[in-house]
């Protein structure tokens, strides 16, 4: 009888302790925003506070939960902790810690967040026929380069390396990369992106199999400036290879200078959204996931041109050296040769 009192006895504390291991401990997650001051704002998201509520506004109808029930995370919550991490490329146990979430909360949050911005924020567009006088001349006023309608290059993002085709994204850096195409303006606003090709994929191999090379191709007004990486064509303006004469070298140098708000822009991006800059590592995802995360910082660097939020003045934008390669005699564009001559011409003085 003794022995059964303690037997249950025993049963009824192992319950108790069962039902104190269940309950559920609720974290304060209390907004930043009503309590940082605009610097710690800044010092902790690396955006103004006026740009954490616009971009809130945007994507609150796809996040925001439909029950406060269990303490559902709420469409500020998933904004600032996506925000952190695409601009500090912090650990998700870092960001976690800081809003008192899990890391899986945390690649839930910057999944759905990405995903709307991706969504939502349209605001990358090539210039359209109406709006590519101003465009050229905003171009125009950089070096005196003509009819530059974009300027054009691939950048490598760092990734984890993949499951499925791993050799694929091995770059000729030696790493495993994303190769991303963008055109940018002279504000450095980002107006084509194409991000879906492996490292491995060269930079003209993206261009001929993107829609923009139909699209400009159709087009009178104007070219692309590009690399040497490029085929020099009507539509697309690349430098003169071993230049012999002043206007060759006035040429190149135009080019240079107009065609380099290409890189900037790439730089600025870097620099404000860390997640996407050497420093920060690599994006710890597959590949189409990837895709997502980096299209919606190009669409972020957009909407921060488009606040006039001011710029990192200690940003370093490095311009590799380039390897001028000749071009392969069986691509040469005779006609694209003609344009390249004309606007040669123009530079003698």
């Amino acid at each position: 009888m003794k022995m059964a009192a303690v037997f249950l006895l025993g049963l009824a504390d192992d319950e108790q302790r069962q039902l104190i291991r269940r309950e559920r401990v609720f974290r304060d997650r209390t907004n930043p925003l009503d309590f940082l001051n605009d610097t710690e704002v800044i010092e902790r998201y690396r955006l103004p506070r006026e740009f954490l509520f616009r971009l809130i506004d945007i994507v609150r109808e796809d996040i925001e939960p439909d029950t406060h029930r269990s303490h559902a995370l709420s469409a500020c919550t998933q904004v600032l902790v996506t925000v952190r991490y695409l601009a500090k490329a912090s650990f998700f146990s870092e960001c976690g810690d800081l809003h008192r979430i899990s890391r899986a909360s945390v690649s839930r949050a910057v999944d759905a967040v990405t995903k709307s911005i991706c969504h939502r924020l349209d605001n990358i567009h090539f210039p359209t026929e109406e709006e590519a006088n101003r465009v050229k001349h905003d171009f125009y006023q950089i070096a005196g380069f003509p009819n530059v309608l974009g300027a054009i290059d691939g950048t490598l993002i760092p990734i984890m390396a993949p499951k499925v085709n791993e050799p694929e994204y091995v770059c000729r850096k030696g790493y495993h990369a994303m190769n991303i195409q963008v055109v940018a303006d002279a504000w450095l606003r980002f107006t084509n992106v194409v991000a879906k090709w492996p490292g491995s994929v060269h930079d003209a191999f993206m261009f001929e199999n993107s829609s923009l090379k139909a699209k400009i191709e159709a087009r009178t007004d104007g070219w692309l400036l590009g690399d040497s990486a490029y085929g020099l064509k009507k539509y697309m303006m690349t430098p003169k290879l071993n230049p012999s004469t002043p206007a060759e070298e006035n040429y190149n140098e135009a080019h240079s200078k107009t065609r380099v708000v290409v890189e900037r822009a790439l730089g600025v991006c870097k620099s404000r959204f860390r997640c996407l800059h050497k420093s920060g590592g690599m994006l710890l995802f597959s590949p189409g996931k990837c895709v997502q995360i980096i299209t919606a910082v190009m669409k972020l660097h957009n909407m921060c041109l488009e606040m006039r939020l001011p710029q990192d003045p200690d940003v370093d934008v490095q311009i590799p050296d380039q390897v001028l390669l000749p071009p392969n005699p069986a691509r040469v564009d005779q006609t694209g040769q003609a344009v390249r001559l004309r606007l040669i011409q123009r530079f003698d003085n």
